[in-house]
């Protein structure tokens, strides 16, 4: 934990630089970008039956939106307000009226002829629904006959065979905690949540370098800094308002570099629409691009380290800061020993990149005094992603950039409230303030009043597996307790998805809206329980920003769904109803009640008690984790880790995939066309050269396939490291491959290898097993390829991948 306190928020110049203008022309006219202006009016019009309650909801509570942390129109990094589409395209969730009853109760396979985006506009879900089996529309339920039947059902199954899930949209700390606390109370432990499938490795790398689950430094500390790294994150697209942050940065100086296959349009230039200068001109923003292959980070980050050994060797303190590693890390020697039996040819094949580019950065890197290393899901979703994140982990500790101003380790979040999760308990391997393990386990059994059981609980992707064991295995799922997500859309394999969700017995969706997974059938019984927003939660809710600013966003008044409950509520009662002679354990008078609970069970949360009015926040650990250096491990000191290089051999002719998001917010799309390179959901983003070799030409219907599946989409040429392909997800998702996980973190494999064809070929051959044949062909590449810890074994149901 560190001593020094955040600061506060800074001002931005007055005057304009012209020297980083896009260009000329006012407001990009001509050039691909997203209409700020146009969209903004959009958003008014959908809201305008109810624009003075989305007005407070924009300047009165906290976004819901990403981590970024802005409460009403203002944060602590940048003096004045802040906006962004994302942040307005989510404003309706919480505005709309309740769905009409016509269509809630109209026949299944009406409601299931529209995609989520159809579902999510008919409004918000008014009172508790059930579908039995058989039935061929949802019914009304009382709130008692469905908390009732759920209570029921839980006290007659083994609490292996019951798990909850928590999405990231809008839940706040609160509700995080209710679920933990009530999912070991009903004997479970197995519970998880949304960081599982986007930023769970980073969590686990920080944990065994140095010692911390989160970010180490603050937004601020990115203007200013001499190099801000933004390795296989597209902040500009995914957290909008952090361009606001990188236009501070570069009116100081600080140097932008990004790490991704393909040259992402809104990383290089991006109309600010809160700033007139860039709202105007558009403001530059990196200074260069390395196009690394899919997956060859960690050959890209040898390299670096590589380079400086071969620096130190010439001219020692030239690239390694020696003082800070003799002080505050382990491992130098084993480490340096494993870099320089790195091969460069094979650096050079893996990463896509070559000896002199690496070495290139390596020294903009060796001559930084500070630097801000930020990272987000092209280094989580991968089957190494922990090792990713330590290696970046490495960088910083060799060059003592750690600790101090303007230099830090950020895995930037993608939804608000979502580092809070795993810091509440939501989480197999967590509880509140700890881990699930040791000294955390009698401690909080001590703030709640109950023995806690003590197996292991299953991480997400292992629950919904074990939906289609035998009914007689021990943990075969038999009711599964969803706040929010949609598995169809968010994990591989979505036809394997489906199948897991429609062999549960009784599923629980408590959500604020319909979606696609709502309307799959169960054995026994579907039901829905509508939820709060945080806006609506009696007593406010509070969020933990990507920096651990913990914000208080109160209970703003407007229009209300008249039977939603608020999710903590929702779960207490549940727990009441399964055990009643213990229901004091779990019940709370109020909000701040539970907060004061929080407090006691989770130490850096200490200060959460006292948030009760707009705009009260807090930052847990100080202004810089490891401050000075010092890391929260056994000795205090962070550990440099030898990283193997994964094998990436790719056969002539495949292709390595990866995801990439459009204008959407998670799995939710607001539209078809991407803003940025005007690109559709099922264009194929390619290297025109990858293109010519197979005799495809832009707007060519192309396929591709592998063992899991077949993708049918349109070449669109685009500056991509050649051999890797990006597609639009969560459309992408047939082609990812099911039961493979990082073996440390859980999160699933969300990058694999495919064949493309021209789309006449492949269907011309089709019926001469031709294709068959190529998929044999990949699976022996691949399987071949693949390291033996890449995969958790379905047999060996592996409990505890960290």
């Amino acid at each position: 934990m560190g001593k020094t306190k955040h600061t506060g928020p800074i001002k931005l110049p007055s005057r304009p630089d012209p020297k980083l203008w896009v260009s000329k022309m006012p407001f990009g006219l001509g050039k691909v970008k997203p209409h700020h202006i146009r969209d903004t009016l959009k958003v008014m019009a959908e809201n305008r039956d109810n624009l003075p309650y989305a007005f407070r909801i924009l300047t009165q509570g906290v976004c819901d939106g990403c981590a970024l942390g802005v409460s009403g129109l203002y944060d602590q990094t940048l003096a004045g307000p802040h906006v962004c589409t994302t942040r307005l395209n989510l404003l309706r969730l919480n505005t709309m009226p309740a769905i009409k009853p016509d269509v809630l109760h109209a026949d299944i396979d009406e409601l299931r002829k529209m995609d989520s985006a159809a579902l999510r506009k008919l409004g918000r879900l008014p009172y508790p629904l059930i579908r039995r089996k058989g039935e061929r529309r949802f019914s009304r339920l009382s709130w008692d006959e469905a908390l009732d039947m759920i209570a029921s059902r839980i006290r007659a199954i083994d609490p292996k065979q019951l798990a909850f899930y928590l999405t990231a949209r809008g839940i706040t700390n609160e509700s995080y905690y209710a679920a933990a606390k009530v999912a070991r109370f009903l004997g479970t432990n197995n519970i998880d949540n949304a960081s599982r499938i986007c930023h769970s490795p980073s969590k686990t790398a920080l944990k065994r370098s140095v010692g911390i689950g989160a970010s180490s430094c603050n937004y601020k500390d990115w203007i200013g800094t001499d190099v801000l790294v933004f390795w296989g994150s597209v902040a500009a697209n995914n957290q909008p308002v952090s361009t606001k942050y990188m236009y501070a940065a570069k009116r100081k100086g600080t140097r932008i570099v990004v790490i991704n296959p393909y040259r992402e349009p809104a990383m290089d230039g991006y109309w600010v629409p809160s700033i007139p200068e860039s709202a105007l001109f558009g403001t530059r923003i990196a200074d260069d691009f390395y196009q690394v292959n899919i997956g060859g980070d960690i050959a890209f980050m040898h390299g670096i380290m590589k380079h400086w050994f071969d620096m130190e060797a010439a001219r020692p303190g030239s690239a390694i800061d020696h003082a800070f590693v003799r002080e505050h890390a382990d491992g130098y020697e084993a480490l340096r020993d494993h870099v320089l039996r790195q091969d460069w040819a094979l650096l050079e094949r893996s990463s896509g990149l070559s000896r002199a580019r690496m070495a290139e950065f390596a020294e903009l890197l060796a001559a930084a005094k500070s630097g801000v290393f930020v990272w987000s899901m092209g280094l989580t979703q991968h089957r190494f992603g922990t090792d990713n994140i330590s290696q970046v982990a490495n960088l910083a500790l060799l060059r003592g950039f750690l600790g101090r101003e303007h230099c830090g380790l950020m895995p930037i979040r993608g939804h608000s409230g979502v580092q809070g999760s795993g810091e509440m308990g939501a989480d197999p391997f967590s509880l509140p303030g700890g881990e699930f393990k040791g000294a955390d386990i009698p401690r909080i059994e001590n703030v709640w009043g109950f023995p806690l059981p003590k197996w292991q609980g299953d991480i997400v992707g292992v629950t919904l597996e074990n939906a289609q064991l035998p009914d007689e295995h021990e943990r075969k799922l038999k009711l599964f307790y969803t706040s929010g997500g949609n598995f169809l859309e968010t994990m591989p394999d979505p036809d394997y998805v489906r199948a897991s969700l429609e062999s549960i017995d009784i599923r629980v969706h408590q959500d604020i809206v319909l979606n696609t997974s709502t309307l799959a059938d169960a054995r026994e019984a579907v039901i829905v329980l509508p939820a709060m927003t945080r806006y609506e939660q009696p007593g406010g809710g509070t969020s933990t920003s990507t920096e651990r600013m913990v914000y208080f966003s109160p209970e703003i008044d407007g229009p209300r769904i008249e039977e939603a409950r608020a999710e903590w509520q929702i779960y207490c009662d549940l727990a009441a109803r399964v055990d009643p002679e213990r229901a004091k354990l779990v019940t709370y008078k109020n909000a701040h009640a539970l907060r004061a609970e929080i407090a006691l069970a989770a130490p850096n949360y200490d200060g959460v008690q006292l948030l009760k009015h707009r705009g009260d926040v807090f930052q847990w650990g100080g202004a810089w984790l490891c401050e000075g250096g010092v890391c929260p491990t056994k000795n205090g000191r962070g550990q440099l880790l030898p990283i193997e290089l994964p094998e990436l051999r790719k056969p002539e002719g495949h292709f390595y995939i990866t995801s990439r998001r459009g204008k959407q917010f998670n799995s939710m799309i607001y539209s078809n066309t991407d803003p940025f390179n005007a690109a559709d959901r099922y264009d194929v983003l390619m290297h025109p050269n990858d293109g010519a070799k197979h005799d495809i030409r832009e707007g060519d219907a192309i396929v591709l396939y592998n063992s899991c599946g077949a993708f049918h989409g349109r070449a669109k040429f685009a500056s991509i490291a050649a051999g890797n392909l990006e597609l639009y997800w969560p459309e992408c998702n047939a082609l990812l491959p099911k039961k493979v996980y990082e073996p440390y973190a859980g999160i699933p494999e969300y990058n694999t290898a495919v064949v493309m064809e021209r789309a006449d070929t492949y269907h011309a051959l089709k019926d001469t097993r031709y294709v068959e044949k190529r998929i044999a062909e990949l699976d022996q590449e691949w399987d071949d390829a693949e390291e033996p810890s890449s995969t958790v074994p379905v047999d060996d149901r592996k409990r505890n991948p960290r």
